[in-house]
């Protein structure tokens, strides 16, 4: 025991840049794990395996699975941010900033569990407590200040009321992960959050706007049919 804490307190004190990498490997293969199968069926002993590294390594690097867990939502969570930050800068206009911000949530729901928000708020409340703040807080503003980027183009209708519409989407973006929903609606993750991101932007939409929902929606069909046909 004594050996083991040594070289955990080595580690934090003066890691290597192996130990950065193997860090690294470790919070990568457990965020693959957890968004393939969720939080609770996946376990210390089967991130070790996939590893091919005893649970011992695992634990001079993380003190147990919360910990690990915390670390992998901390990562999700700033990366969202990241893409936001990015969508915000590279976008025409307040609707092509929604597209594009559906671009990514698409593609990560694609491989995530949809147990994963449940687990995590029965199993590991630390972690859950890091995704309620970012959402309550940080994709709030996200979404509130994308709708004064819309009045202010002409994009959206100029009665929306910001606070209650920016506090509806952001409790909507829950409803897919709910068990008494997503498994009496038998679509993916990914479709059921496109089609109320899309729901809910026609509710913003001025008829200028409306317009323009359907010019990006035709390029995004016309590009998921061009792909298909490659493949």
């Amino acid at each position: 025991m004594e050996t083991l804490v040594t070289q955990i307190v080595s580690i934090v004190l003066h890691p290597t840049m192996a130990d950065i990498e193997t860090g690294i490997r470790i919070k990568g293969k457990a965020h693959v794990l957890f968004m393939q199968y969720g939080l609770r069926s996946v376990s210390m002993d089967d991130i070790a395996g996939n590893l091919g590294m005893s649970k011992k390594t695992i634990y001079q690097y993380y003190a147990d699975k919360d910990e690990l867990i915390e670390a992998v939502i901390s990562d999700e969570l700033l990366r969202s941010q990241q893409i936001c930050e990015q969508d915000q800068q590279c976008s025409d206009n307040a609707i092509h900033e929604i597209f594009l911000a559906l671009e990514m949530v698409v593609d990560m729901m694609k491989s995530m569990n949809p147990s994963l928000i449940y687990d995590m708020q029965k199993y590991h409340p630390k972690a859950f407590q890091k995704f309620q703040q970012h959402k309550n807080d940080y994709l709030y503003n996200v979404i509130r200040l994308n709708m004064e980027r819309g009045i202010r183009e002409g994009f959206y209708r100029e009665d929306i009321n910001l606070d209650i519409l920016s506090r509806f989407r952001v409790e909507s973006i829950m409803l897919p992960f709910n068990p008494d929903f997503h498994t009496r609606v038998k679509y993916s993750l990914a479709k059921l959050e496109e089609e109320l991101i899309i729901h809910f932007l026609y509710g913003l939409a001025s008829p200028k706007g409306y317009k323009l929902i359907i010019k990006y929606q035709q390029e995004r069909l016309k590009l998921s049919n061009d792909e298909k046909k490659q493949h």
